[in-house]
């Protein structure tokens, strides 16, 4: 290392993973440091030691550190909102209450579904008058007096953490900026969040649960961020400087290193902007391992992926196509829906953790229960009493008695009983139980892939699996079987490409602006000026971020629709002035999604007009990607054999055991083998062969 480093670290639930790039030469070095789940801040600092430790380095080498979290993502999971506050508009207390009509599962299972419950009870909703329209006008002036009396009201019953969401704001937001002055004046220790900075976007009921969410989480990331920044700052004095390509210290201020946070669209920023919207990093983690493994992908000549990042709790997976993983702004973070711009992530309870357990009628689940990080599997020996996939694993000598080259030893005989208690309630043998635990867990997987393409209107089976994470790659070889993939690439350091992911994107800020208006009736130079007002915010935030003119990157696009449709499929809208000609082009351009996503499109049906529904501009700060590595060529896999075991698969099998680290570009592996390494170890099945790219990535297909 030269000494001028830049440092990703994801935190997760068991382990916090990091990876230090060379700012000169790419070099890369990764390793992991167990997660501190009361306190995150003392895993992230320890990770950051111990790299710095492994490359002979001392905290001035430290130009920037992109981190990847979870607050947000737990915080929701675990349904801890606290004691939110409602403004809304004179007689629609009831907005939350109404909500949507959104039945899980169809209508077939309505009678027994029950709405969830309301992030903000109808008790502390509080209304205001004044009236804005959908087209901006004013049909009643806003109601100071009732504000102060509104603001004195949560200021006396000490609810401060406030959301703020008035009709049609996404027009015209003075009387929301408004509503903030008088909390400001009136009840100055409140937190506040206001729609029309949060989603500036139509559907009432989405936006104010956005704004509830993003007030809901804002003081655990302020708290955390600072706390972060904090001991950052404690790494080196403010007198370092930065290199091209990195952030510079303008952008997250004065006082330590350069700190960006991941955001959930799949880009990074700085920590004063992900304070003022933390919303934004609800799939902080997630979003940077889909981001690394397309990264990992694509360098290695695989533009369509799917990628499957397994954990200790839950499994994440997305789709990449064109090396870009897909976006929605129609998820939801547990119970509440977000429509901000994020990486479309499936997430299922199948993680190492996860506890094989009997249903009232006999039956053998997995998940969605997890024994997590504390106490763990049965094998940590940390008080884990429920036999989980990693005893599994254990049992049937898929991975070795040890995580993490050794770091953490694995207890066999705890995991043995574990399984044989719940083999003897099923009268099965345990290893026909254990096998029976993988095999659920791994079809909880594969239906999490197919929702990810087939509701895209993709064939799974057109598809390359990217698996990563310390459990991503233990059933890489039975998903080829259940989905028929084209194969399976296991990239390099797997347990690390979330954290390597922090280090391969750009700034991003996503602003969005409604302005429903029919192809027929399009106004060109209303539209431009839109455009022109979301490009102005997101040149101003890049600016903030201490991005230069000549490097800031702007891209646009809009969400179409059929008149008389409810939902929208969004475009690319290419650069230049917006006429009728690039309006034509842009419907267009949603005709061919349009069949793409559902199999048809009207194009020829001039009873079916296109609808402009919202408009989106996403302002890029490019930063630089360390190059891809390349490992020397191979002399042979018998080199890096280490050993033999017996290991399960459908029957005890004498399989070579390699060391990972020890091949080489162009060296192959049949199966049976298990190819261990660091972070995570790779089963390679009977009828399988694996072999490595140029990259160092292990590329497994059916050998017969």
């Amino acid at each position: 290392m030269s000494g001028r480093t830049r440092i990703g670290i994801d935190t997760g639930g068991t382990f916090t993973d990091v990876v230090a790039v060379d700012e000169d030469t790419g070099e890369v070095v990764a390793t992991k440091t167990p997660s501190t789940p009361a306190d995150p801040s003392l895993a992230f600092m320890a990770g950051i030691r111990k790299v710095l430790d492994l490359l002979g380095l001392d905290g001035e080498a430290v130009t920037a550190v992109s981190h990847g979290t979870t607050v947000a993502t737990n915080q929701l999971l675990e349904g801890r909102v606290g004691e939110l506050g409602l403004i809304t508009n004179e007689g629609y207390e009831f907005l939350l209450e109404i909500a949507r009509q959104s039945v899980p599962d169809g209508y077939g299972n309505s009678y027994f579904w029950v709405k969830p419950d309301r992030i903000v009870p109808v008790d502390r909703v509080r209304t205001v008058g004044g009236r804005m329209a959908f087209d901006g006008s004013q049909i009643r002036p806003f109601d100071e007096a009732q504000a102060v009396e509104v603001a004195r009201w949560y200021r006396a019953r000490g609810i401060d953490t406030i959301g703020v969401c008035f009709l049609h704001s996404y027009v015209d937001d003075r009387h929301e900026r408004a509503m903030r002055e008088v909390l400001a004046r009136e009840h100055p220790g409140a937190v506040v969040s206001i729609s029309s900075e949060v989603l500036r976007e139509y559907r009432e009921y989405e936006r104010a649960v956005t704004t509830l969410v993003d007030a809901a989480v804002k003081p655990g990331i302020r708290r955390y961020v600072s706390a972060i920044a904090a001991r950052l700052a404690t790494l080196h004095d403010s007198s370092a400087t930065t290199t091209p390509g990195t952030p510079s210290r303008a952008r997250t201020g004065p006082d330590g290193v350069p700190f960006y946070v991941m955001r959930s669209n799949g880009g990074v920023g700085s920590a004063q902007e992900v304070v003022d919207q933390p919303i934004t990093t609800v799939l902080s983690g997630p979003a940077a391992g889909a981001l690394g493994a397309a990264v990992v992908a694509e360098a290695a000549g695989f533009s369509q992926v799917v990628t499957l990042d397994g954990g200790g709790t839950s499994t994440d997976v997305t789709v990449v196509v064109d090396g870009r993983p897909a976006l929605t702004t129609e998820g939801s973070i547990g119970a509440y829906p977000s429509k901000i711009p994020m990486i479309d992530v499936v997430s299922v309870g199948a993680g190492g953790g996860s506890v094989a357990w009997l249903s009232p009628e006999g039956t053998l689940k997995v998940g969605p229960h997890s024994a997590g990080a504390d106490p763990g599997p049965m094998c940590y020996g940390t008080g884990g009493d429920r036999p989980t996939v990693t005893d599994a694993h254990v049992l049937l000598a898929r991975i070795p008695p040890h995580l993490l080259g050794g770091e953490v030893p694995l207890d066999v005989d705890l995991a043995s009983r574990g399984i044989h208690t719940l083999a003897a309630e099923l009268r099965l043998a345990p290893e026909a139980c254990a096998a029976g635990i993988l095999e659920v867990s791994a079809w909880n997987q594969a239906n999490a892939l197919r929702q990810v393409t087939v509701r895209r209107g993709l064939d799974v089976r057109d598809f390359t699996l990217v698996t990563f994470g310390g459990s991503g790659s233990l059933l890489a070889c039975r998903l080829v079987d259940i989905l028929g993939l084209q194969g399976v690439l296991v990239p390099r350091d797997p347990g690390n490409v979330s954290a390597y992911g922090l280090l391969t994107v750009d700034v991003r800020n996503d602003y969005v602006q409604t302005a429903v208006t029919r192809a027929s009736a399009l106004e060109p130079v209303r539209l431009q000026a839109w455009y022109d007002g979301l490009t102005a915010r997101a040149d101003a935030a890049l600016a903030r971020e201490g991005f230069p003119d000549q490097e800031r990157v702007f891209v646009r696009t809009a969400d179409l629709r059929y008149f008389g449709q409810a939902y929208e499929v969004r475009v690319d809208v290419p650069a230049g002035r917006l006429t009728a000609e690039l309006g034509a082009s842009v419907a267009d351009a949603f005709h061919d999604q349009h069949r793409a996503l559902y199999g048809y499109d009207n194009r020829r049906d001039p009873r079916q007009e296109v609808e402009w529904v919202n408009l989106r501009v996403t302002g890029i700060g490019p930063i630089r990607r360390p190059a891809p590595r390349r490992v020397p060529s191979g002399a042979g896999a018998v080199r890096a054999r280490t050993g033999s075991r017996r290991v399960y698969f459908d029957d005890w099998v004498r399989t070579d055991v390699y060391d990972r680290a020890r091949l080489g570009a162009g060296d192959e592996v049949d199966g049976p083998a298990v190819l261990e390494e660091f972070s995570s170890t790779v089963p390679v099945h009977p009828g399988f062969r694996a072999r490595v790219d140029e990259q160092g990535n292990l590329v497994v297909r059916r050998s017969t």
